[in-house]
């Protein structure tokens, strides 16, 4: 998996820029939280350099960068989980899950989905 690390509050105007050319995948992290850690782990694990999959991924560590999240969630209408994955697509939130529902395959159909494949 090819994070990057989101940590300026206007990278989120590019993110929603990006998101109209390809999906975008935020990865909301709290570095102090052992599910947290597992589903990042679970979700690496299924993800390989060279899948397929065409996504922009980005890294949120919700500790740091608790402005952050909280902008995500109210620039898209999601509530705040940690860990959580939402995707972007067209400046929507086309997929969010949280915790150990946050599915590698779910987000590769989404993916998919948002190409017309």
């Amino acid at each position: 998996m090819n994070w990057q690390s989101l940590t300026l509050l206007n990278h989120l105007d590019q993110l929603e820029q990006e998101s109209k050319i390809r999906p975008i995948l935020i990865f909301k992290h709290s570095t102090r939280c052992s599910i947290s850690s597992a589903a990042l782990a679970r979700l690496e694990r299924k993800w390989k350099l060279d899948d397929p999959v065409e996504v922009s991924a980005y890294y949120l560590d919700l500790i740091s960068y608790r402005e952050i999240s909280n902008e995500i969630s109210s620039r898209f209408s999601v509530d705040h989980q940690s860990p959580q994955a939402i995707m972007i697509y067209n400046g929507a939130v086309i997929y969010e899950a949280s915790h150990l529902g946050i599915s590698y395959d779910e987000i590769a159909l989404h993916v998919q989905e948002a190409a017309g494949t």
